[in-house]
């Protein structure tokens, strides 16, 4: 079908050798500045393509305006239609409760993909409240993209003191090597800068707080993993 978006099947998920943005959050809903930042981060990383990981929840944010999974993947699946981004709930499926849990599991499920951690100045200015977030940084390297009203206290916070000092440049893209020709290691921390749009999930949901329920019942299938896309039984993860 003429212009049709061709996903790899899983035999190349599996074996090929890409490089991944990794995009967490609660998508309540999706709008376009995800969008807008996951096309700028594959342009300005040289990623393959980007994955939207649709969180169960988040002990970080309240429970109360929370849609359900299947409402929040449809949003997402909606926006990042006919774009380089993969929509995919399987923090759900393997059960895991932490981000640092999640990454960990998805590095051993495809180790032949190469990670980045994607996250804007909002989540890195609370980074340090994450379980285990300096295994995070050694896990995989990590990119900061601005975000209107938080970078100041994003650059102030402990994480970014902590972080600041594996700080490198982004114009040879995530895979770039040192000065020897080996694979720079992790930790390293890559920061965007580009004109952000101000759009935010608080405000949509100000405006239409029943957004949720009028999105049509049907069977959803993961993007990643083919399987159908249900309520996790599962508590909140940070």
């Amino acid at each position: 079908m003429a212009g049709a978006r061709h996903w790899p099947d899983q035999a190349v998920i599996l074996t090929g050798t890409r490089t991944i943005g990794l995009l967490g959050g609660s998508f309540n809903p999706a709008h376009g500045a995800h969008r807008r930042i996951s096309l700028h981060a594959i342009k300005a990383l040289g990623l393959d393509e980007v994955w939207w990981l649709v969180s169960p929840g988040n002990v970080l944010k309240p429970a109360d305006g929370m849609a359900g999974l299947p409402a929040r993947y449809a949003s997402a699946q909606r926006v990042a239609r006919g774009a380089p981004i993969r929509v995919t709930a399987i923090e759900a499926e393997m059960g895991t409760r932490y981000t640092a849990d999640t990454l960990a599991k998805l590095v051993l499920r495809y180790p032949r993909f190469r990670f980045i951690w994607l996250m804007g100045a909002d989540n890195l200015a609370q980074f340090h409240r994450w379980r285990n977030w300096r295994g995070i940084a050694r896990l995989m390297p990590i990119a900061v993209i601005a975000r209107p009203g938080y970078d100041a206290r994003a650059m102030a916070s402990p994480a970014m003191v902590w972080l600041r000092r594996w700080r490198r440049r982004h114009g040879q893209g995530c895979l770039a090597k040192d000065g020897s020709g080996a694979r720079r290691s992790n930790p390293a921390l890559y920061t965007l800068h580009f004109d952000p749009d101000p759009m935010s999930a608080t405000a949509i949901r100000a405006a239409d707080p029943d957004w949720h329920r009028r999105i049509p019942a049907a069977l959803l299938r993961d993007m990643l993993t083919k399987h159908p896309v249900r309520l996790p039984n599962l508590g909140a993860k940070s």
